[in-house]
């Protein structure tokens, strides 16, 4: 069976063999490749040692315990930038649920297939004969999208702990399930993760929360014991109901709304702020008689800090972490546009920062839909969306001219009135044609403009703010219609 695989990996694979040594693909790349997908990285397995395969190649670097050597090449895509070549390894026992105490190179593929986490990743491929060697029925589990531990599942996640979270990876990464054994094993070793550096689990929510699945992965994690160890606040809101407006609690809601940020491809910070949005729910829960309905006061402030702490804790970048916690304590910005003004979305643009305005609205959409409400974007949303951007425009002004009040004044005119019908003269013009937008064309139009008559001068400078007005009400219908709200 002949697989796709890059010329720069297929020389590597040949030296070795030139050399006298087995060697094969393994792991993710060869689970990608017969999945018909693209791998992100390449690894090599040989029974050479790590000193024979650093003597084969010009640059290499050898800076673990495990044998890795990782080989330079002169590839221009990133992920051939540098390929892991590792010996065949045996592993001791783990004594810390992450590190194998001892490894020892084997000069016996088999032994290096049998350490691997799942039955995915332990299928090997040989590129010049197209053999694959899958001792443990990889491929058939790649057929039924299943993801099945390699040997005992017991005694593979009590090694490692952080295969649990992989697990849970995959299966949002691939849409696979996770087989029956397998996750028994979760379940039963979930409290290891405690074990785990915050720095690994925080990889690995991160490609859970980026994937295409990643309500179903949490709602996997939450099933089999793990969510507790990773953000245990979202678990206080199973089975904790809402008001009338939402379909489902707030874990459920949580979970939707990030979900449907994923479905839309927004970033890493729109996706934590919509798991997060409503964290503070739970604490600010009150029954109102007068209401006849739950409230939640308060819950984007609370909310926000609970965030604060809880993205502190898994050690997320600052600058991801600030933008999330600004969405989840703006969320509930009001926006009906029959009742509020254009002064109060601006005030709303101020506080969440020009950067971070659409993402907000973004949120909002993600929410709605987490609701359990058919339509992303009512009228009512639409509305606001447009005096969002209306507030954000560059408005016509003379403020866009290369020159201003000061620069006419520097050509011998006093201040007075007659500074502005020249500014809006000049500006009329220049709507009609933005190349003389130039400080050179306009100050020699300017002398002109002012050598004129009192009256001849204000006429054209009334018309030009006539040309302003009509200017920027075309701007503004032209918002409304890309709305929809016209």
């Amino acid at each position: 069976m002949k697989l796709d695989v890059p010329v720069i990996v297929a020389e590597l694979h040949e030296t070795l063999k030139k050399a006298g040594y087995e060697a094969y693909l393994v792991g993710g790349c060869v689970r990608d490749l017969l999945l018909k997908k693209e791998p992100k990285d390449w690894d090599i397995t040989t029974n050479a040692t790590p000193e024979k395969i650093q003597s084969l190649f010009e640059e290499t670097f050898y800076e673990n315990e495990y044998g890795t050597v990782g080989v330079v090449t002169d590839a221009a895509v990133q992920r051939l930038k540098v390929i892991e070549i590792t010996p065949y390894r045996i592993e001791g026992k783990y004594s810390n649920a992450r590190h194998p105490d001892e490894v020892k190179f084997s000069t016996k593929l088999a032994d290096d297939l049998e350490r691997r986490d799942f039955t995915i990743n332990a299928i090997a491929y040989e590129p010049t004969s197209g053999e694959i060697v899958d001792l443990h029925g990889g491929k058939a589990d790649l057929e039924r999208r299943v993801l099945v531990s390699v040997g005992d599942p017991y005694e593979r996640f009590s090694e490692d702990a952080l295969r649990m979270m992989r697990a849970i990876r995959f299966s949002a990464e691939l849409d696979f399930a996770i087989d029956a054994a397998t996750a028994a094993g979760i379940a039963k070793h979930a409290q290891l993760l405690e074990k785990i550096s915050k720095e690994r689990v925080r990889d690995e929510l991160m490609r859970i929360l980026l994937s295409d699945r990643p309500m179903q992965a949490l709602f996997i994690a939450q099933k089999l014991g793990l969510l507790k160890y990773i953000v245990p606040e979202l678990e206080e809101g199973l089975g904790v109901k809402q008001n009338q407006a939402h379909s489902y609690d707030v874990f459920e809601h949580s979970l939707r709304t990030l979900q449907h940020a994923a479905d839309k491809k927004w970033p890493l910070d729109v996706r934590i702020a919509a798991l997060l949005h409503d964290i503070g729910k739970t604490p600010t829960r009150l029954w109102s008689d007068a209401k006849n309905d739950w409230t939640f006061h308060g819950h984007d402030v609370v909310g926000a800090h609970l965030a604060k702490k809880i993205l502190t804790d898994l050690r997320f970048p600052k600058e991801v972490q600030e933008k999330a916690i600004t969405l989840i304590r703006w969320h509930m910005f009001f926006s009906d546009p029959d009742k509020i003004t254009l002064s109060a979305v601006r005030r709303v643009i101020n506080r969440v920062g020009t950067e971070n305005i659409k993402s907000l609205l973004n949120l909002r959409v993600c929410d709605r839909i987490g609701t359990g409400r058919p339509k992303e974007h009512p009228f009512r949303l639409r509305k606001y969306m447009s005096m969002v951007d209306e507030a954000m425009r560059d408005p016509v002004s003379v403020s866009m001219l290369k020159i201003d009040g000061s620069g006419i004044m520097a050509l011998g005119e006093k201040p007075g009135p007659r500074i502005g019908w020249v500014l809006h003269a000049l500006l009329e013009e220049v709507l009609d044609d933005p190349k003389k937008n130039t400080e050179e064309y306009l100050k020699t139009r300017t002398k002109e403009l002012l050598s004129m008559g009192e009256e001849q001068l204000q006429k054209l400078g009334e018309r030009g703010k006539e040309r302003r007005e009509e200017e920027d009400e075309a701007a503004v219908r032209e918002l409304r219609q890309k709305h929809h709200v016209t």
